[in-house]
């Protein structure tokens, strides 16, 4: 399944519909196979798969490896294979390859490599992960033949664009365990979550159950409104609306909830309603979805990185500042100038929803993953 024209979706109208279908999938799981083919072909690989768990293990693969990976499963190989472990253990919001995690000698006798992938024409990967602090996990990969050498870093950078916006649906997906989702009120029901469907102005179309037990974070208002008491995170949902519909736009955003203290809550994340999600979600513009954040145990910046969507540059100043780092020592360790520094600050804060640096180091502080999970 080899793109000749993969270049062409990363811009414009081609890449703003890729993402609208990307959206479209997270509750009609029955389209990621076509849009796993098309993140291989983007990446000149053979096909895709989405791993994803939360009480139980489902995945979904591009048709032409769905056979290969029904085997990977039952016959016991995802259970030992170590891709997973890598990619958890990366702080970077990024797709990975083999070669950020093993040399050649290690593939060459690493048994999942050498007794399973390579005999089926396989053996070259760029996948990427995450574990929410609701303890639901997501790995994408797409996977290229062998004889075709490593996915090279261009293709790897182009995964990347599209990362925030498939971490976002596939998480959607977890949470419904792969079912196509039969109308809006179950939907949102099988989200176990706070939920909100809102239209482009933002009035509420639907609401779960669960929105009612956040008196201190969402309060209701005139025209079947909701107002975040958070101010900032008021003023970047009001932002993430109006960008819905402009073409080139991320249409989505995630951003921290803070309760009244000032302490990150929640996160909020707030996604498009597209194409033929709009029959399960009628006259919906968005949904909205509340995350809590962990207790007060290590922090985990890997996390704050992938639900903010940083740059693996943006991601490198977060974590200079949670580890205690001056801007000057950041700006020396990455062999950059402090002004490229400072411009990076400026956008973790702009994406975190935080005016000062010590805001963004009291949030890195408040995230965390659930117990167990490393």
């Amino acid at each position: 399944m080899r793109g000749t024209h993969g270049g062409s979706h990363i811009g414009g109208v081609m890449h703003a519909d890729l993402i609208d279908r990307i959206y479209e999938c997270s509750v009609v799981p029955d389209l990621w196979p076509d849009i796993l083919a098309e993140l291989a072909e983007l990446s000149d690989a053979h096909g895709g798969i989405l791993f994803s768990a939360r009480k139980t293990l489902n995945w979904t693969a591009s048709e032409n490896l769905s056979d290969v990976f029904e085997a990977y499963v039952n016959d016991g190989w995802f259970a030992r294979c170590p891709r997973r472990v890598c990619l958890m253990s990366k702080a970077e919001p990024s797709f990975f390859v083999e070669q950020d995690f093993w040399t050649s000698a290690d593939l060459d006798r690493n048994p999942i490599y050498r007794d399973f992938f390579r005999p089926r024409g396989l053996g070259w990967s760029a996948g990427t992960g995450l574990q929410m602090p609701t303890g639901d996990m997501f790995v994408f990969s797409v996977e290229r033949e062998h004889e075709r050498g490593p996915i090279e870093r261009e293709h790897v950078a182009r995964l990347n664009t599209l990362r925030p916006h498939l971490a976002r649906s596939a998480f959607v997906t977890t949470r419904l365990g792969l079912q196509r989702a039969t109308g809006a009120n179950e939907t949102l029901a099988a989200m176990g979550l706070p939920a909100l469907l809102l239209d482009e102005s933002g009035a509420v179309i639907e609401a779960n159950a669960l929105i009612q037990d956040l008196p201190d974070q969402i309060r209701w208002s005139a025209h079947n409104r909701v107002s975040l008491s958070d101010t900032r995170a008021a003023q970047l949902l009001a932002l993430a609306l109006s960008a819905l519909d402009q073409p080139g736009e991320s249409h989505a955003r995630s951003f921290p909830l803070r309760d009244a203290d000032g302490q990150p809550a929640m996160v909020a994340h707030l996604m498009p309603v597209r194409r033929s999600a709009h029959d399960i979600f009628a006259r919906s513009a968005a949904l909205l979805i509340l995350t809590p954040l962990g207790g007060h145990r290590a922090p985990s910046a890997a996390l704050l990185r992938s639900l903010f969507d940083l740059t693996v540059a943006e991601a490198r100043v977060a974590s200079g500042l949670a580890l205690g780092e001056t801007l000057e020592e950041i700006a020396a360790g990455g062999e950059v100038a402090i002004t490229t520094v400072r411009s990076q600050l400026r956008r973790v804060l702009e994406k975190t929803g935080c005016t000062r640096q010590a805001e963004v180091v009291a949030l890195l502080a408040n995230v965390t993953l659930g117990r167990g999970q490393d």
